[in-house]
């Protein structure tokens, strides 16, 4: 899960708060300062007297040399590094991102930050702004937060729509108010997610929710920031979700609340590249799975040959995680 951190030195009230408003994960601040953030509020802070300490769980290293790397890996193992570069270049961050080391990156300018989290297109994994003011630090986490991951979609041809009785369903309130063409990765197997629509749609039966998506059965998987996936019923508020939208534009979201209630429920039964996929989702009118195109599809309007949106993976997963191993889930 990328992080964003911000330099704050020499001590600037006007810079702490405008990181928190922007969503910044940690301030890196003068010694002595730590007590005064946690006043303004709650969010880590990375100073002697801060919850992570210079030298002894963050360290600073310049790379001059190609060679540094090798150290930089060395020292990556056990504290957080953040990298400095004479001349500014994407090079070093290639070879280590290729090599999937996690280093925190300096970035001065709104540029900077687009730059390096589009390197290699992964991009780095934590980011530390050094801002001039508090305008700037604004535009630079604006549009960092703009930037998010990309997960890559495909179309899978429906077969089958079979009713299969009650069932708990989740229903997944979120802190984010989401639009035509976003929802969650969601399915039986967690190499195969299905995107369902978020209840952004205006429809005769119920007002708009657009905060929620009724996202299936208590046992789905669908994926979670740190790369990881979770089973729906495992999520609480405070969490942390992946939105996505047709496109595959990847944001983080919050978990207001969980709602597990009993429903009918319904069988969906896919084919991408050959492989057959499936999802159990609420036999309802309002339950909506997303088309190729971004949009909304009930689930009782369904038919064999309708197009959807969903995500493939290849492996495995365990305990969440993925890995290389052939598993068979039907």
């Amino acid at each position: 899960m990328r992080k964003i951190w911000v330099t704050i030195n020499p001590w600037d009230k006007n810079m702490v708060t405008t990181a928190l408003e922007g969503g910044a994960d940690g301030v890196l601040v003068p010694a002595g300062y730590s007590e005064k953030v946690k006043q303004l509020g709650k969010i880590l802070t990375i100073a002697e007297d801060g919850d992570l300490k210079p030298g002894q769980d963050v360290v600073h290293f310049e790379i001059t040399r190609c060679e540094d790397e090798e150290e930089i890996i060395r020292l990556a193992r056990e504290k957080t590094v953040i990298l400095g570069c004479r001349d500014w270049t994407i090079i070093p961050l290639e070879n280590l991102i290729a090599r999937d080391v996690n280093v925190v990156t300096q970035v001065k300018t709104v540029q900077e930050a687009k730059t390096a989290l589009g390197i290699l297109e992964k991009g780095v994994g934590h980011l530390l702004i050094n801002a001039d003011s508090p305008a700037t630090l604004k535009q630079i986490l604006s549009a960092v937060r703009e930037k998010g991951d990309t997960t890559p979609l495909q179309e899978a041809e429906i077969t089958a729509i079979v009713p299969v009785g009650m069932g708990d369903r989740v229903c997944v309130d979120t802190c984010t108010a989401m639009t035509e063409g976003q929802g969650m990765l969601v399915g039986n197997s967690s190499s195969a997610l299905f995107l369902i629509h978020s209840e952004s749609v205006v429809n005769p039966y119920v007002a708009p929710r657009p905060f929620r998506i009724n996202a299936g059965a208590v046992h789905a998987y669908t994926r979670v920031p740190g790369g990881k996936t979770r089973y729906l019923s495992e999520l609480a508020a405070g969490d942390r979700i992946f939105i996505t939208d047709y496109q595959g534009n990847t944001t983080e979201g919050v978990v207001g609340r969980l709602k597990i209630e009993k429903r009918p429920l319904m069988l969906i039964k896919a084919v991408v590249d050959g492989k057959e996929i499936a999802t159990i989702v609420q036999n309802a009118e309002t339950i909506r799975l997303t088309s190729p195109e971004g949009a909304p599809v009930s689930v009782v309007g369904l038919k064999p040959g309708d197009r959807v949106l969903v995500s493939m993976e290849a492996g495995g997963r365990h305990f969440g995680y993925k890995i290389e191993e052939t598993i068979t889930e039907k």
